[in-house]
């Protein structure tokens, strides 16, 4: 993952709702939640939770799955392995010790 696709990923998920939302989407499972599930359960207003499904979409981090009229919200899993790696993958590269891991 390039750091401009990390720091925009990390931008949509430092906003509280979207936080939120993407949350109870990891813990829901790979079938994701429809919509009104996760609108009931955070309390969210319809509009306001349209526009933060957006904003994760956007960035790949949730993807959307129509069944009927049930509208799905899916955690993208490898994009958040992509986006924790990233976050890892230098983890302690500079330590004078080489011995001592982080």
């Amino acid at each position: 993952m390039e750091i401009e696709h990390a720091a925009i990923a990390l931008k949509e998920l430092g906003h509280a709702t979207r936080l939120a939302v993407f949350k109870l989407l990891v813990k829901a499972g790979s079938e994701g939640l429809p919509v009104g599930e996760v609108q009931s359960a955070l309390k969210i207003p319809n509009s306001t939770l349209s526009h933060h499904i957006s904003k994760l979409a956007s960035v790949g981090l949730i993807k959307q799955r129509r069944d009927g009229r049930t509208l799905f919200c899916i955690p993208q899993y490898e994009r958040l392995y992509e986006l924790i790696h990233f976050l890892q993958d230098e983890c302690c590269i500079n330590q004078h010790d080489k011995q001592k891991k982080c």
